[in-house]
């Protein structure tokens, strides 16, 4: 069995602040949530606003120093009992042990050969920490009275953590005392780590984060210290900025959705225990099984005793890793970098470019993913540039020639252009807006990989260098494969080539081979999200696995959808990943 812990709070050492009257406290959360709360800054002050923002809460942990609670001893002295509570309360774990593997942190390992797709580990329900157990907790009575915990279930899920924490008697301690003290997500970035991530596209998404998490502490101090129904809490007697990042942290690095008891929706839930598999490429082997009410999980490939098993977290970003896991990786298929494209309103085709795009069911302004792979662009933003480069007579042919409703059908298949000159337009832009986009780093490629070379830098920079890097890389693929297509069609245009031609026959087995991307498109989810909107994969959907209704899960997110087996199964609620 591991060390047996007791919670303490930090002892005040040589370096520790005055005590800090309640007065003082609190008048500096009020101008925190006063700060955080104001109208968002104007187009390039952003950072401004961040080093405010960030001077004030590093003075309130100053006054707090010392004030956090804490675990006794190290993480890894409490493995043993996080395994031994799971395999009493009815989990499987006689397949594997909790390993340090470096680099990679802490994983499972195989204690004898698995076989793809074996069923090899299970949780049931009343181990997970869930937004249902938060309201019969303690917490219940603030929940049932405070409408932003009532909306924000990671919200809930971060002050659940947290009480329970506190609570001595608390049935998750086992798990609360595995979780990893500190985190590598950007919040716990130093100033200079942060700013080698400006003039990034994920800079916005990490301030914006940082300003978040900031906010809903100050609220939720002040709601704690104030609110009858907060009167019996443990946060009430020490709830510090440090607490409030760890739990947040904690949630978002391993928040997913499973459904209700009944099935009817879906709550967000942490999961002892599997959360502790790490992630690699492949696809969603996790579900949760309602007949036997248990997160189940089968291998994702073959593993042989002792290797390492992994599971995979979805289709997210490098951006969407660093920011909500707290890590980079460097084989990621899925790693795309945003662009945002509109169709300018003053423009005089501008109706008729948006009654087509509104036909193949497209905004007509949006942002869209530039991707790693070939080909760099979806078929959702080739019918965009199609359409964005069109002449009024092309558009003309869209709305009312011949066939026009047929012709919306090939607008995201590559084998259709509509014409060569539209190709070299569309193709044209493409090259140049990546080149563009390129321009705006502060440093090139070959000076980011130089500064990888350094042996003395932070985790924290050089994942933040290998972000920036990797952005780069994609666009400056996206402007080469721009480049490249536009030549080809030239040539195209030069030798006179004709037009491909479909038959309307055909119709309905039109596919774009290039982004597997089946049409019409209009029928098919748009990856991409409207403008001020985040871009992320939000689709979800549960299939049947035998006779037994599962839910397929995605990795400390959403779940990820398939095609749904039983018309008379609704589809899921999806949140967002992280707080916002």
């Amino acid at each position: 069995m591991g060390k047996k812990s007791r919670v303490k709070t930090q002892k005040s050492g040589s370096g520790a602040s005055a005590v800090v009257s309640p007065k003082e406290m609190m008048n500096l959360i009020s101008e925190l949530l006063q700060k955080c709360s104001s109208a968002a800054p104007s187009a390039g002050k952003e950072w401004e606003e961040y080093i405010q923002i960030r001077g004030l809460v590093e003075k309130i942990r100053k006054k707090q120093k010392g004030m956090s609670v804490v675990f006794e001893g190290s993480r890894e002295d409490y493995f043993p009992d996080l395994m031994s509570w799971a395999q009493e309360n009815g989990a499987s774990c006689d397949s594997f042990i909790v390993t340090n593997f470096g680099a990679e942190g802490y994983g499972l390992r195989a204690t004898r050969d698995i076989k793809a797709e074996e069923l090899f580990l299970w949780i049931p329900r009343k181990m997970l920490m869930t937004v249902e157990s938060a309201q019969n907790s303690e917490l219940g009575p603030l929940y049932s009275q405070d409408r932003i915990l009532q909306a924000m279930g990671n919200v809930t899920l971060a002050l659940h953590l947290l009480c329970e924490r506190a609570n001595p008697a608390s049935s998750w301690l086992p798990y609360i005392r595995s979780l990893p003290q500190e985190y590598d997500t950007p919040l716990y970035y130093q100033q200079d780590e942060v700013q080698l991530l400006l003039g990034t596209q994920a800079v916005q998404d990490v301030l914006s984060q940082y300003k978040n998490t900031a906010r809903q502490y100050a609220y939720f101090y002040k709601l704690v210290q104030t609110h009858p129904a907060a009167s019996k809490l443990a946060l009430k007697d020490s709830f510090t900025f440090d607490d409030y990042r760890w739990a947040v942290s904690s949630v978002m690095t391993r928040q997913n959705q499973i459904p209700t008891e009944d099935g009817s929706r879906v709550t967000l839930a942490l999961i002892p225990v599997w959360d502790m598999c790490n992630h690699t490429n492949g696809l969603i082997t996790t579900g949760y099984n309602l007949e036997d009410d248990r997160c189940e999980c089968v291998a994702l490939q073959d593993y042989k005793e002792n290797e390492q098993i992994y599971i995979f977290y979805g289709t997210r970003s490098n951006a969407e890793f660093v920011i909500h896991n707290g890590f980079f990786f460097h084989d990621n298929v899925h790693d795309r970098v945003k662009i945002k494209l509109g169709v300018s309103k003053s423009e005089r085709l501008y109706a008729m470019k948006a009654e087509v795009l509104a036909r193949a069911g497209i905004p007509a302004s949006c942002v869209f993913a530039l991707h790693c792979n070939e080909p760099p662009i979806s078929a959702q933003l080739l019918a965009f540039l199609r359409v964005f480069c069109m002449t009024e007579e092309e558009l003309k042919d869209y709305l009312l020639g011949d066939r026009a409703i047929n012709k919306i059908f090939t607008l995201g298949n590559s084998e259709f252009p509509v014409s060569w000159d539209n190709e070299i337009k569309l193709w044209t832009f493409l090259e140049t807006r990546a080149a563009l986009l390129l321009k705006t780093y502060r440093t090139t490629s070959e000076e980011d990989c130089c500064m990888l070379e350094k042996p003395d830098l932070s985790l924290h920079s050089r994942v933040a260098i290998q972000l920036r890097l990797a952005e780069k890389q994609i666009l400056e693929k996206v402007s080469a494969s721009g480049r490249a297509k536009r030549l080809q069609f030239q040539k195209k245009l030069e030798e006179d080539a004709p037009l491909p031609h479909y038959e309307e026959s055909d119709i309905a087995l039109l596919e774009n081979s290039d982004t597997d991307a089946k049409l019409p498109i209009i029928l098919r989810k748009l990856e991409e999200v409207e403008e001020g909107q985040e871009i992320q994969v939000e689709e979800h959907s549960h299939f049947l696995n035998g006779e037994k209704v599962v839910y397929e899960m995605e990795a400390n997110g959403e779940p990820v959808q398939e095609e749904t087996r039983d018309k008379n199964c609704s589809d899921c609620m999806v949140s967002q990943p992280g707080f916002s």
